[in-house]
């Protein structure tokens, strides 16, 4: 089957619009819904929430201080792989962009 020319440059566009700017995650709502199931029971649901949600941000405050460190290609995976399954975090992004960066550094042989 044939993709359209137009269908192409569509896609590659949305591509590179993610790749351009820190995903906005709704890190409140994602930690509520993640812990609800799994949780410290030692601390209670609320403290475990409040330490996601930290978590969260801290990540974020780190992203958007290194965003343009990473390479475009590596922004444009990773956000695909915050992402997968319907779960969005900056965790996970910020750590897949670290790896992939950290990659790179290692010997090739």
């Amino acid at each position: 089957m044939l993709i359209p020319i137009s269908m192409i440059a569509l896609g590659t566009q949305l591509v590179i619009t993610v790749a351009d700017s820190i995903p906005k995650y709704d890190v409140a709502r994602q930690c509520r819904l993640d812990n609800t199931q799994a949780f410290d029971l030692s601390t209670g649901l609320n403290e475990t929430v409040k330490r996601c949600v930290s978590d969260e941000r801290g990540a974020l405050r780190q992203l958007q201080t290194q965003w343009s460190q990473f390479r475009e290609s590596d922004r444009t995976v990773c956000t695909g792989e915050a992402n997968a399954g319907g779960t969005s975090s900056y965790v996970g992004l910020l750590t897949c962009l670290q790896l992939a960066k950290d990659a790179r550094l290692l010997p090739k042989q």
